[in-house]
């Protein structure tokens, strides 16, 4: 699978997942492989802290489903991950897979990939919540293809968003320039 968009929030069908969404039809119309995974409903532990991870070379938590999510990050060309804004920054769920993500640090394990960050605030924050997305990037390697911020409460609102929305086109674009060679 090339692009895969993950979202954070709890809300299943929530403005997060729409923006990512439209980022991902983009490349969908273009015929590039796209997958969505929404963490709503899915159970994932905290870090623990325990430092096992540095021998084991994956997170040794077992119980709950960040394995799952992460066999589909490792196998992504493109990594789209997003989340709503909870207090300034990205949402606790979202957090918790973001943190559990230390265990592949140590081989470098995502490096070279690509990543967009996503943030969606209800009126103010989110450009918080792009740069904690933007450090996880960072971190592990991907390079930045761009980010995207919207505004919107209530579900479908951000698509009133017109600068959001025209943004997670233009980097849908970008995705697809990237991974579909032009032949003239």
């Amino acid at each position: 699978m090339k692009v895969l968009g993950i979202s954070g929030s709890m809300r299943k069908e929530g403005n997060t997942s729409t923006l990512i969404k439209l980022i991902l039809e983009r490349c969908d119309a273009e015929g590039i492989e796209t997958e969505f995974i929404s963490l709503a409903g899915k159970k994932i532990q905290p870090c623990l802290g325990c430092e096992k991870c540095k021998k084991k070379k994956w997170c040794v938590i077992e119980n709950d489903d960040w394995r799952e999510v992460m066999e589909r990050v490792i196998e992504c060309e493109v990594l789209v991950i997003g989340s709503p804004t909870y207090y300034y920054d990205v949402c606790g769920h979202l957090k918790n897979f973001i943190d559990r993500t230390y265990s592949l640090y140590h081989d470098r394990a995502l490096s070279g990939r690509k990543g967009v960050a996503v943030a969606v605030q209800a009126s103010k924050g989110a450009n918080r919540t792009i740069q904690t997305l933007e450090g996880f990037l960072s971190t592990h390697e991907f390079s930045s293809l761009g980010w995207v911020k919207g505004t919107g409460y209530k579900e479908g609102d951000v698509l009133k968003d017109k600068d959001a929305v025209q943004k997670a086109k233009k980097i849908g674009e970008k995705i697809v320039r990237l991974l579909k060679p032009h032949h003239d």
